[in-house]
């Protein structure tokens, strides 16, 4: 259904993409997986022409939808997308959101837009919510109108440029639910995602991107088990590592904890330790929101979680501006309760300083 061909661009003079080619079947569901900057929106982009490439050419259903005389309203009706941030229309209700391009572009009528409409509601179970306006909405339910939006032209290639990005861990599960239904319709999808368990599911193969191209493909359980390229390999192992930010004294608690929960979950890490883990996200978070940045000083704290499978151990390395000290002995007369239950459940705290960042290095 869609092959690429030679495909190359660039920004600024540096090469985003350099000789890509690639093949996907009709049916096929494959997930673009790979390091920030590698090129994997630009090349989704590539693929419904809202990115025109230097060289190249890519082919679905044999339109080559660079040429000039390509219609790029047909290939619109052919290709859907969704995006990271849902692009809908604030001033529209959901109704007129979806049935808005099904008119202007492909000339349905008004009512037989709205039975199509209501159709895909129902698909993504949000019937009751054709009235509403986006900002009556969930961060989930946006995206799965958004999709229900696209769908809404009957594509032949359905397009996702990580559609969960933007949303917590509950909202994540309703949106991926409804594109796994899709998939199990048979349509024809391409997604970009940050979400490897739903990847290793969903897909009939992967496309690994670095280098300005595809490095690696093949099934699921080859790139994710059994990757034979090194830059694979080496993406893979770091997949055992979380990522969490706090950047504001209001941040979402809770949500990063289940963040943690789903981590550990992943990995049949032992329960005692995923509470473990969770006591030191908060305890430490809170300690440094209350005792290290003033009123008026924004918060940028980074907590590395990292599991390492051979060992068994997971190591917690948080880095904080704000000046440099160090919470385990500049503590004062009294010693903080919450990092006093830190040191007692960690095999090790450390303290550091590099490059006027404070690292503290907890292993479990």
């Amino acid at each position: 259904m869609i092959k690429v061909k030679k495909l190359y661009k660039s920004f600024n003079g540096a090469a985003v993409l350099e000789n890509v080619n690639a093949e996907i079947k009709k049916g096929e569901c494959v997930s673009i997986i790979g390091p920030s900057g590698a090129g994997k929106s630009v090349f989704l982009s590539c693929l419904n022409a809202l990115i025109v490439p230097e060289t190249g050419r890519v082919l679905i259903d044999g339109l080559d939808i660079f040429d000039k005389k390509t219609d790029i309203n047909k290939l619109h009706e052919r290709v859907g997308m969704v995006y990271q941030n849902f692009n809908l229309f604030s001033h529209l209700t959901v109704m007129e959101n979806i049935i808005l391009a099904p008119q202007k572009i492909k000339k349905i009528p008004r009512d037989a837009a709205i039975g199509k409409a209501r159709e895909l509601l129902a698909m993504v179970s949000l019937t009751a919510k054709e009235n509403a306006y986006p900002q009556e909405l969930s961060g989930g339910q946006k995206q799965r109108i958004a999709i229900a939006r696209a769908m809404a032209m009957d594509p032949q290639l359905m397009l996702f440029d990580e559609p969960t990005s933007a949303l917590d861990p509950v909202m994540t599960g309703e949106v991926l639910a409804v594109i796994r239904a899709l998939a199990k319709e048979g349509m024809t999808m391409v997604i970009v995602t940050h979400e490897m368990e739903f990847a290793k599911e969903v897909s009939d193969r992967v496309f690994y991107l670095d280098g300005h191209g595809i490095y690696e493909t093949g099934a699921p359980e080859e790139i994710f088990e059994r990757p034979r390229g090194e830059r694979t390999k080496a993406f893979i192992s770091r997949l055992k590592t979380l990522e969490l930010r706090v950047e504001s004294p209001e941040f979402d608690l809770l949500g990063q904890i289940s963040l943690i929960e789903q981590f550990c979950i992943k990995y049949d890490i032992d329960r005692r330790v995923v509470n473990k883990v969770q006591m030191v996200f908060e305890e430490i978070s809170m300690y440094l929101l209350k005792n290290h940045f003033g009123e008026k000083e924004k918060p940028d704290i980074l907590m590395n979680i990292d599991y390492t499978e051979k060992e068994k151990n997971i190591v917690i390395t948080i880095s904080y501006g704000g000046g440099l000290k160090d919470p385990f002995t500049d503590r004062g007369e009294e010693e903080d309760l919450g990092l006093l239950m830190v040191r007692r459940i960690s095999k090790s705290a450390l303290y550091s300083a590099v490059d006027s960042r404070n690292i503290l290095t907890i292993t479990l």
